[in-house]
C-alpha cells in the first residue's frame, strides 16, 4: 500500500515538474522573441507588448509553482511565515494579472479588428502606455482583494489542524471570519464576473466581425482583400482559441476547488488543482508560438545561427585543409542570409 502511494506521488510529481518545465521553456522563448521585437521594431504593436507581458507573468508564475512543487513533496524545510505569505501573495497576484492581461488582449484584438466606422476605431491609434495604465489599475484592485492572504497564510511545519486549509507541506491558510470572508468573496466574484464578461463581449464582437467579413469575401470573391485580412483573422482566431481554453480551465478550476472542499483538502486533489490552474500558463504559450509565423521564422533563424556556429568551429579545426579566407567568405555569406531572415521576421 505504501509502495502504491509512493508510486502515485511520484507520478504526480513528475507530471507537475513536466508541466512547469514545458511552460517555463515556452514562455522564455515567447518572452525573448517579443523583447527582440520591441528593440528591433521602431513602433511595436500594443498586441505584441501585451503578449510579451503575458509571457513574463506566466514565466514567473511557473517558476513559483516549481518552487512550491518541491515543498509539496517535503523536500524543503526552511519555510516561515514571511516566506509563506510572500510566495502565496505574489502567486495570487500573478494569477490575477494573467486574467487581466488575457482580458486586455481580447479587447485590443477587438479594437484592431473593428472597422473604421465603428466607435472603437478611435482607439486604434491609442499609445501602448494607455493600455498598460488600465492594466495597472486592475492590478491595484487585485492587490486590494488579495490582501487577506497576507494575514491568513501561515507556516505550519509541525502543526496539523482540521480548521486549516492545506497549501503545501509547510504552509497552510487560516480561515477568515464570517464577515471578511463574505466581503472579500463578494469583491472577488464581482471582479471575476466583470473581467470574464468583458472577455465574453469582446469575443462575441470578434466572432460577429469574422462572420461578416466571411460573407463579404464570399460575395465579392476578392482575393486581394482576403489576403490582406488573413493575418488579422489568424490572430483573432488564435485569441478566440485562447479565450475558449481560458473559460474551460476556469470551469475546471472551480470544479476541482469545490471537490477539495468536499474531500477535506486532500493533498492529491491539491496537486491536481495546481496542475489545472497552471495549465493555461503552459498551453496558451504553446498556442501562441505555434500560430505565429514570425516566431516560427525566428526559431528557424536561431537554428540556422546555431548551425553556423557549429560549422565555423568545425572549419577552424580543419583550417590546415581550408584557407582562412575561404572560411571567412563562407561565414559572411551564411551570415548575410541569416540577416535577411532576421529582417523578414521583424519587418512586419
Amino acid at each position: 500500500m505504501n509502495k502504491n502511494k509512493q508510486h502515485h506521488a511520484s507520478d504526480i510529481r513528475y507530471t507537475l515538474f513536466s508541466e512547469v518545465g514545458i511552460g517555463v521553456s515556452a514562455n522564455t522563448m515567447l518572452l525573448l522573441f517579443h523583447i527582440l521585437t520591441f528593440f528591433l521594431q521602431h513602433r511595436p504593436k500594443p498586441l505584441d507588448l501585451t503578449i510579451g507581458l503575458l509571457a513574463l507573468i506566466h514565466l514567473v508564475m511557473l517558476l513559483i509553482m516549481g518552487f512550491l512543487v518541491t515543498d509539496i513533496f517535503g523536500s524543503q524545510g526552511f519555510w516561515n511565515d514571511v516566506m509563506c505569505k510572500s510566495v502565496f501573495y505574489l502567486y495570487r497576484i500573478l494569477r490575477g494579472l494573467s486574467l487581466c492581461t488575457t482580458c486586455l488582449l481580447s479587447v485590443l484584438q477587438a479594437i484592431t479588428l473593428s472597422p473604421r466606422s465603428s466607435c472603437l476605431a478611435k482607439f486604434k491609434q491609442m499609445p501602448s502606455h494607455h493600455s498598460l495604465c488600465s492594466l495597472l489599475f486592475l492590478w491595484v484592485v487585485y492587490v486590494f482583494i488579495t490582501s487577506p492572504l497576507i494575514i491568513t497564510t501561515i507556516a505550519t511545519p509541525n502543526l496539523t489542524s482540521d480548521s486549516l486549509i492545506y497549501a503545501t507541506e509547510f504552509c497552510s491558510i487560516r480561515p477568515m471570519s464570517y464577515f471578511f470572508r463574505h466581503m472579500f468573496s463578494t469583491l472577488a466574484t464581482f471582479r471575476e464576473v466583470f473581467v470574464t464578461g468583458l472577455m465574453a463581449v469582446s469575443s462575441g464582437y470578434m466572432v460577429t466581425l469574422l462572420c461578416r467579413h466571411k460573407r463579404q469575401s464570399q460575395h465579392l470573391h476578392s482575393t486581394r482583400i482576403s489576403a490582406r485580412a488573413a493575418p488579422e483573422q489568424r490572430a483573432t482566431c488564435t485569441i478566440l482559441l485562447l479565450l475558449c481554453f481560458f473559460m474551460f480551465m476556469s470551469i475546471l478550476d472551480y470544479i476541482v476547488y469545490s471537490s477539495r472542499a468536499i474531500w477535506n483538502n486532500d493533498p492529491t486533489l491539491h496537486c491536481v488543482h495546481m496542475l489545472v490552474i497552471n495549465g493555461y500558463a503552459t498551453v496558451s504559450t504553446l498556442v501562441l508560438i505555434s500560430t505565429e509565423k514570425r516566431i516560427i521564422t525566428f526559431l528557424k533563424s536561431v537554428r540556422g545561427y546555431c548551425v553556423i556556429i557549429q560549422w565555423w568551429i568545425n572549419s577552424l579545426r580543419m583550417h590546415q585543409h581550408i584557407g582562412f579566407k575561404i572560411v571567412n567568405r563562407r561565414i559572411q555569406h551564411v551570415l548575410s542570409g541569416f540577416n535577411d531572415i532576421r529582417k523578414l521576421t521583424f519587418s512586419h
